[in-house]
């Protein structure tokens, strides 16, 4: 028996031996599958030009949602290309309808208003372009959307002013919106859901419900206002944490920060984060920017991966909100960095 197994032994040392080659010629080629896939992906998209056409550079939002498309198209073999519109309209729809002539692959948008751009969008999908509709769509379409869901968010943040001012409370139920640009999809949508939450509660009272244009200035001034008429204000919801700083700080001024709950939503970058530390926000919902610049691409690679002609799909990624207060705002990784300007 112990001959046989001696035997059987140098047999299967004898065929391991003669295998040897065949696995290091193997291994120095890789597998076929990954060799195939690897060639199919790099076909899709190497050469391929994605433009990015937001609102406006200079802010965390946009700015980092370019960051992290840039970089990882780059590292795709892609061409990036960026306009800036500095928050003007009209240089916005010009930038787009010239982007659109000049047929990139992809094209990532980020919407001012539900109807501006429409024409252009679609005018991009028949030429053959894929479009990406980022964080606030138009009433239009396109092959991808990567955002928020607005009504969401509206939801999400109304449910906290009830809690915090609503029925049972002890507290005046006064209660201030800023909006953004009222005819965005994130003002729209937003507003809707609010109030259909608020009007639940009996003691919710809606003492100012104004548009602040996404600028901080602007949120200040009104909400200085708003605090001299009503000294009682018990909570002020902002739809954007650069925009809303500017509410919170006039009613830091007014010595009310420790009496009115300030809550926003913003794209979680540290500026939204130490907002909270220093107590300017009681909470804010966080976007998540930097995951939201992962989805696009995504997105690109899906619909450039397809094959399929532009305008062909509806695809949605939305995004999950995360609440950002005292608990978490000082922990590393819950706010992305701002990156300095090279």
């Amino acid at each position: 028996m112990m001959q046989v197994t001696r035997i059987l032994k140098g047999l299967f040392a004898g065929v391991a031996l003669l295998m040897l080659p065949l696995v290091a010629h193997g291994q120095e080629e890789g597998t076929k599958a990954a060799r195939e896939l690897r060639a199919v992906y790099d076909k899709a998209l190497q050469g391929k030009i994605i433009a990015y056409l937001p609102i406006s550079l200079g802010v965390p939002l946009s700015d980092e949602w370019g960051r992290v498309v840039q970089g990882e198209a780059e590292w795709r073999g892609m061409k990036f290309i960026v306009r800036d519109p500095n928050s003007n309209p009209s240089a916005m729809q010009q930038a787009l309808s010239a982007l659109v002539d000049q047929k990139p692959d992809v094209l990532i948008v980020q919407n001012p208003s539900v109807t501006l751009l429409m024409k252009d969008l679609k005018r991009a999908e028949s030429q053959g372009t894929h479009v990406i509709q980022v964080n606030m769509a138009s009433n239009y379409k396109s092959g991808a959307f990567v955002g928020v869901d607005w009504r969401e968010i509206g939801r999400i943040l109304a449910n906290e002013a009830v809690k915090a001012c609503g029925t049972g409370s002890g507290k005046s139920g006064k209660v201030q919106i800023v909006q953004g640009e009222l005819t965005a999809a994130a003002s729209v949508d937003q507003v809707g859901a609010i109030m259909e939450v608020l009007n639940k509660d009996p003691n919710i009272k809606v003492v100012s419900n104004q548009a602040a244009n996404w600028d901080t200035n602007t949120a200040f001034n009104i909400t200085a206002t708003v605090i001299q008429q009503h000294p009682d204000l018990c909570a002020s919801i902002g739809f954007w944490g650069v925009m809303e700083a500017g509410a919170a700080q006039a009613i830091r001024n007014a010595g009310k920060i420790n009496d009115v709950k300030v809550f926003a939503s913003g794209e979680g970058s540290q500026l939204d984060c130490d907002q909270v530390s220093s107590g300017n926000f009681y909470k804010l919902l966080s976007y998540n920017a930097t995951e939201q610049g992962h989805d696009l691409m995504i997105a690109a690679e899906t619909l450039l991966e397809s094959g399929e002609r532009p305008g062909t799909r509806n695809l949605a990624y939305y995004t999950h909100p995360v609440w950002i207060d005292k608990s978490n705002a000082s922990a590393g990784g819950t706010c992305f960095a701002l990156r300095q300007k090279n």
